[in-house]
């Protein structure tokens, strides 16, 4: 069967990749093989996959000492002594994954914890990292011998361009990863994480799970076309897929019962039967129409992402529980929301801001009616979340990124602040969260932003500059200017304060007004929120909370 079929069961192996005739890579330029991959240019021959695995692997830009084939055949030995391969225990840092067969026969099967063993001798650094039996795996099928895939698999782990990210090899980089996966679902899956919500007793406990979905329970002919993909575009391709199977599997289920009361087993059981949902060309087809953000400001994400790990002390694997804590019923109350409700609201906001607990800041029923006194005590703080009950039980609110002292900026004048990770919801009659419009049509920031700087003249109100004409200097709203040291152009229009009013809203619209005495407030129809009304058009503030996020992991 050729020089790379010596660990393959082909009886397992997709009969139609032997069939096709060899191919030659006719361009190497980065746009050309992304489309080529994209395509499965070399997915459908065997051996010819195996040649360009090899020649994008090679080009990977690695640390000076890299192990190579050589130090294999030197050190294996040495390692395996006389045991038996299939009773190697796997390093610690694998987490007790999933050890993948995939097509491999007997001696496949033995070689991946081989190559394994020998990879954690060599790579002390590494303290956690469950995706690399799947990895070591499945190039393990594009190998000649044992040492050739452990060249590939270390020159991978050894990437040194910070431009690029392939595996995650730290419990932190794991963690991040996995929140920022949450980040992106509460974008992107909206239909899906509402389903989630209302199945799972801790989502992010589900999302936890993203990369155990592709390296672990994807079939082999999809993850080898995910990895066609992976080696030339990187990590971004992975969070790409694993949203894609989330929306696929939302879509098979809705409606349904889940059949167990475990909503991971289920993901987990769809993911192994993908193929009788979908093709993988059409898991990559929506993978890629999935309008993502930039590889930069995702990698800012995730950099927020550790931040907020790190300052908490979590840097190593300890208990699920212990990292992302659910809203304490025994010490949450509110006068407005219960606490399944401020649970709900707690799975939308950012990830790295889900590790803190609800702290009241402000209560129209003990401060009073008074809006200097909902400055005083909100400033400081970031961020918060508002909540408003209405003398007719309507209730609503807003997540609110900035610090309310940077109203201050603009002196006596109305100014707007914030990030487009504001977002306000209702909750009674229906529960219903309405995202900043900019988030979700990236393509309407340019315009947002000419009407935001229309507004402003109209109101004399100082705002942020133009972005720049390059797209690729420009940064999604999402991304917050304070948080990541931005340029002012990446700042946006959410929030605006004032001695006689608050607003919450943007562009050219005013969709949440409250005044002075935080006793009346009234809402229009407005660009931002897509429309829909917040809630009654005038209406009277029966009481108003404002609550806070206290860390409680590094007390």
């Amino acid at each position: 069967m050729g020089e790379y079929s010596r660990f393959i069961d082909w009886d397992k192996m997709d009969s139609t990749i032997q069939d096709q005739d060899a191919k030659e890579l006719s361009s190497t330029e980065l746009q050309d093989l992304k489309q080529l991959a994209r395509q499965g240019y070399w997915a459908k021959n065997h051996t010819f996959r195996a040649k360009v695995y090899h020649k994008l692997i090679s080009d990977i830009p690695c640390r000076t000492v890299t192990p190579d084939a050589h130090v294999y055949r030197d050190i294996v030995g040495k390692i395996m002594g006389k045991r038996n391969s299939s009773s190697l225990p796997l390093p610690e840092f694998v987490d007790n994954s999933l050890v993948p067969t995939y097509c491999l026969n007997a001696e496949g099967v033995g070689a991946v914890r081989k190559i394994i063993s020998c990879i954690a001798s060599q790579f002390p650094d590494i303290s956690f990292c469950p995706a690399l039996p799947s990895v070591v795996a499945l190039l393990l099928h594009y190998s000649r011998d044992e040492a050739e895939c452990f060249e590939n698999v270390c020159r991978i782990l050894a990437c040194n361009d910070p431009s690029k990210h392939f595996v995650d090899q730290t419990f932190l980089a794991f963690e991040s990863s996995c929140m920022t996966f949450g980040d992106l679902v509460n974008k992107y899956c909206q239909a899906a994480h509402k389903l989630m919500v209302a199945v799972s007793e801790d989502v992010l406990e589900v999302y936890s799970d993203w990369q155990r979905w592709l390296f672990g329970e994807l079939p082999m002919i999809y993850i080898a076309r995910v990895f066609d993909v992976f080696l030339v575009e990187g990590y971004k391709v992975l969070y790409r897929v694993a949203l894609a199977l989330l929306k696929y599997f939302h879509k098979v289920r809705v409606g349904q019962t889940m059949e167990s009361d475990n909503v991971q087993q289920d993901i987990r059981a769809f993911v192994r039967d993908i193929a009788k949902s979908v093709s993988p060309e059409k898991l990559l087809e929506k993978a890629f129409a999935i309008r993502l953000f930039s590889r930069k400001e995702i990698q800012l994400l995730q950099m927020a992402n550790e931040k907020a790990l790190q300052q908490k002390g979590i840097t190593v694997k300890q208990k699920r529980q212990n990292v992302h804590l659910a809203v304490h019923a025994e010490n949450f109350k509110s006068e407005i929301v219960d606490v399944k409700k401020m649970r709900d609201i707690w799975s939308w906001i950012p990830e790295r801001f889900a590790l803190c607990q609800p702290l009241l800041l402000f209560t129209t029923s003990e401060h009073g009616c008074s809006l200097s006194r909902f400055y005083s005590h909100c400033e400081g703080h970031e961020p918060t979340l508002l909540l408003i009950k209405t003398t007719t039980q309507e209730v609503c609110g807003a997540y609110l990124s900035t610090d309310w002292s940077e109203r201050k900026r603009g002196g006596n004048k109305l100014s707007f602040f914030g990030t487009g990770e504001c977002f306000v919801f209702r909750l009674v009659p229906e529960v219903e969260r309405y995202e900043w419009v900019i988030i979700k049509h990236p393509e309407l920031a340019m315009s947002g932003l000419e009407q935001g700087n229309n507004s402003s003249q109209a109101s004399d109100a100082p705002l942020s500059s133009n972005p720049s004409s390059d797209p690729s200097d420009r940064l999604s709203p999402f991304l917050s200017a304070r948080h990541f040291n931005l340029p002012s152009k990446a700042a946006s229009m959410f929030m605006a304060g004032a001695i006689e009013c608050i607003i919450i809203g943007g562009g050219d619209g005013q969709a949440l007004y409250i005044d002075a005495d935080l006793n009346h407030g009234r809402t229009g129809h407005c660009n931002t929120f897509n429309n829909q009304p917040l809630c009654s058009e005038s209406f009277q503030i029966a009481i108003m909370e404002v609550w806070g996020f206290q860390d409680t992991m590094s007390s």
